[in-house]
């Protein structure tokens, strides 16, 4: 029996919040398949639009699966039950890094890369004013630009920028260094600066 629940919701109002996640991890590793429901409940929503924008869309249930069905195997090995949310984006990691090598293609992005306009542009950018044609318009240019980057750096952007994680965490995802997240941060950003100037967008 699959210990995720068939369509279930992202949004429980009473398991949510009840139990810390060291907890449920501690009672999962006793073979608490309840509590493994509720983390699931409790991160589903973010496992999704990580690998949503990693990968895009296509078999995006699937992978979701199995980043969940990896952590259920892997949860009687994890030691430190503190860590569980680093640990899980680290299993995202892997299997969006499977699934590009399974296609070996670039992939859609979601709409929520609009927030990567915070990051490159200044606040008095004249996209701050600008009418709701204007900011699908430049959401369309992020994501053809975004698409242009390496695996490696889009990683990078969608964790720190887009997932608001901070840069020791993206590196322990990773197994990187910190110098190494820096570094590839700096250039994604300035690789999509320069592509969104090139479409004739001042920033």
């Amino acid at each position: 029996m699959s210990v995720i629940p068939a369509g279930a919701s992202s949004n429980d109002p009473t398991a949510q919040e009840a139990e810390t996640d060291i907890d449920l991890v501690l009672q999962c590793q006793q073979g608490n398949q309840q509590s493994f429901r509720q983390l699931y409940r409790r991160y589903c929503a973010r496992v999704r639009s990580t690998l949503y924008q990693l990968c895009g869309g296509e078999a995006l249930d699937d992978l979701v699966q199995e980043v969940f069905l990896r952590a259920w195997k892997g949860l009687p090995q994890l030691r430190q039950a503190s860590q569980f949310s680093t640990w899980l984006y680290r299993i995202c990691w892997n299997v969006a890094s499977d699934q590009r090598r399974q296609f070996a293609q670039e992939r859609s992005f979601n709409s929520k890369l609009k927030t990567a306009r915070d990051v490159l542009s200044p606040s008095d950018s004249k996209h701050s004013q600008s009418p709701d044609l204007m900011e699908l318009h430049y959401q369309d240019i992020i994501q053809r630009g975004l698409q242009q980057l390496s695996f490696e750096h889009r990683a990078v952007l969608v964790l720190h920028d887009l997932e608001d994680l901070p840069q020791k965490e993206v590196a322990q995802i990773l197994g990187i260094a910190v110098g190494t997240v820096k570094s590839r941060l700096f250039h994604a950003r300035t690789s999509l600066r320069k592509y969104i100037q090139q479409q004739g967008e001042i920033l």
